[in-house]
């Protein structure tokens, strides 16, 4: 068994109640009053829930699951009010990096060694439609997301209305932008926001990206990977930064 696993009614229900960081929960397609408990528990603490067929659970263990099998997070997830304050109140520029439905374990892991080499102070990570924050996303991030906070947030618009009132810039990044990340000053609070593997970032979470940026290319090759355009960009906003702090 993964040891990262839980199943059954009653462990999943008990892991819910405790201080348990609980990534994601599935649960057999189906009635099963059983698991009502575990829905709303799981609704009000913000837990991803996926409702899937019997080939899926017995795939994922052979044990007497009744129906419901949980995922602990690798991690621990964190507020992003909490740490915008903190980032201010140490007199930090902020730099933060939004995901928006990125659901490889390696492309997040990578953003993430990326984002703690420049100075990222946290990942935000929406809760549905996201790469699981396992021992996979940890090894792929050389521990870097064990260094760097996470906050998973309901819904990414607010969230990116959130950083705007709090004196970010929100930056879109992908090959339809209208600017070069070059000609972008990034040496004031950022958030940086980049988009699924499969078609980018999302219309609603598009629309709240104040600045829509690109990285010029000459190649024939339409864009690049995600987690390599972030590597970019970030490498961009740490020179900005530290060459404004070298003209000071």
């Amino acid at each position: 068994m993964n040891e990262t696993m839980i199943y059954g009614v009653h462990p999943v229900l008990e892991a819910l109640e405790s201080d348990k960081e609980i990534d994601r929960i599935f649960i057999i397609r189906g009635r099963n009053e059983n698991v009502d408990p575990i829905l709303e528990l799981a609704k009000a603490l913000h837990v991803t829930v996926k409702i899937v067929p019997i080939e899926k659970m017995n795939r994922l263990t052979r044990k007497n699951h009744q129906g419901v099998i949980a995922f602990l997070s690798a991690i621990s997830f964190s507020s992003l009010e909490n740490i915008i304050d903190t980032t201010y109140s140490k007199g930090e520029n902020p730099l933060i990096m939004v995901l928006d439905r990125i659901t490889d374990v390696r492309n997040i892991g990578a953003i993430a060694r990326s984002a703690e080499c420049c100075g990222s102070q946290a990942l935000v990570i929406p809760e549905n439609n996201t790469a699981p924050m396992n021992g996979d996303s940890v090894k792929s991030s050389a521990g870097a997301l064990l260094r760097v906070p996470v906050c998973r947030e309901k819904n990414l618009s607010h969230t990116l209305a959130y950083l705007e009132q709090s004196g970010l810039q929100i930056i879109g990044c992908t090959e339809k932008g209208d600017s070069n990340i070059s000609d972008i000053d990034m040496s004031v609070p950022t958030a940086i926001v980049m988009g699924s593997e499969e078609d980018g970032i999302s219309p609603a979470v598009w629309k709240g990206c104040r600045i829509h940026a690109k990285i010029p290319t000459i190649g024939e090759v339409a864009s690049l990977n995600v987690s390599v355009a972030a590597g970019i960009i970030l490498y961009e906003t740490l020179s900005q930064r530290i060459k404004k702090i070298n003209s000071i």
